[in-house]
């Protein structure tokens, strides 16, 4: 006969018990009706991206398989012969260093003159605003209009830039600046600084702009002067703002096409060629399109590598800082 202290412990464990409940119909129409929302939002997107971004790129890497002239069936299966006839091409392996030449440039010329000019025009200057429409407006304008704006002030003898330097002694620069081998690729980043210092000095502005004035105040209270600021405050806070920047004129320089294509055309003698243009020549001007499926795998997997680099190694640091965890209470 069980004691009373055994019945008292085993009423209360069945009070203590939580009594199953079965889930109202209603509650389990509402999680499906979450669901049938989610699905109605997701599914377009991942329709087109399977159609307008994983299709070409698996068709792409199909094609770079075959010597194909784009017409026709393939059947011409040469496996790697397309990829290692691509690294044995003295112009592809140019195309490569004049993307580097390019990366290189940017980096350390183009981002410091847009960190140069955001850091001015965040100042109190008056008419700041109209510099920033200025500065910032060449980037409005497509490729297309910038290329033929600069086509027509470095025309041979006729333009802009022939009278500018006549004018300043330099006639050995004359008609050269998109004809010589020499110049063009020089030509083509002074228009690239033209088009695209505006966004990132844009950027560093809104970075700056970003920046509390109390942590500023209080270095110069402790006596730090304007570059010791600048150098020891600014610059580390304004890290994230950088290494985007850095990101995107990185990417931008590796997929270049349509300013130089309207510009150049890669030319003269492939000197301002660019790994896009080539995929466009042997693509749709020599009927190449199973070499030129090769070019785009190969740029693919530039881009991709290095946006997996940049995820990995940069981005994650920058947002597992700008996230702060709340402590247990």
């Amino acid at each position: 006969m069980p004691s009373a202290v055994s019945t008292l412990a085993e009423e209360r464990t069945e009070e203590a018990a939580p009594a199953h409940r079965p889930v109202p119909a209603r509650s389990r129409l509402r999680g499906w009706g979450d669901w049938a929302s989610v699905a109605w939002f997701l599914v377009p997107a991942l329709v087109l991206f399977l159609v307008f971004v994983l299709a070409p790129i698996i068709v792409a890497v199909y094609t770079g398989f075959f010597k194909w002239g784009g017409i026709g069936p393939m059947d011409d299966f040469v496996g790697f012969a397309n990829y290692t006839r691509l690294f044995d091409d003295e112009v592809f392996l140019g195309d490569l260093g004049r993307g580097l030449y390019l990366i290189v440039l940017s980096i350390t010329i183009q981002l410091p003159f847009a960190l140069f000019t955001a850091v001015l025009l965040n100042q109190r200057l008056r008419g700041r605003a109209v510099y920033r429409m200025l500065f910032f407006a060449p980037y409005i304008l497509s490729e297309v209009v910038t290329a033929v704006l600069f086509t027509m002030i470095f025309l041979p003898g006729a333009g802009m830039a022939d009278h500018l330097a006549g004018l300043l002694g330099l006639e050995g620069w004359q008609g050269k600046w998109l004809a010589d081998p020499s110049t063009v690729m020089p030509t083509l980043f002074v228009v690239m600084i033209w088009k695209y210092f505006g966004f990132h000095m844009m950027l560093f502005l809104a970075g700056l702009q970003g920046i509390p004035s109390e942590i500023l105040e209080a270095a110069a209270i402790d006596g730090a002067g304007a570059w010791q600021r600048f150098r020891h405050v600014t610059l580390p806070l304004l890290g994230p703002t950088i290494r985007i920047s850095v990101f995107l004129s990185i990417i931008g320089s590796i997929q270049l096409f349509d300013l130089v294509w309207v510009m150049t055309a890669g030319g003269p003698n492939h000197s301002s060629e660019t790994m896009a243009i080539a995929m466009f020549q042997f693509g749709f001007k020599r009927y190449q399109v199973g070499y030129a499926s090769a070019i785009s795998v190969v740029l693919f997997m530039i881009s991709l590598v290095f946006s997996l680099f940049y995820q990995r190694y940069v981005l994650r640091r920058d947002l597992s800082g700008a996230v702060t965890s709340g402590g247990r209470r």
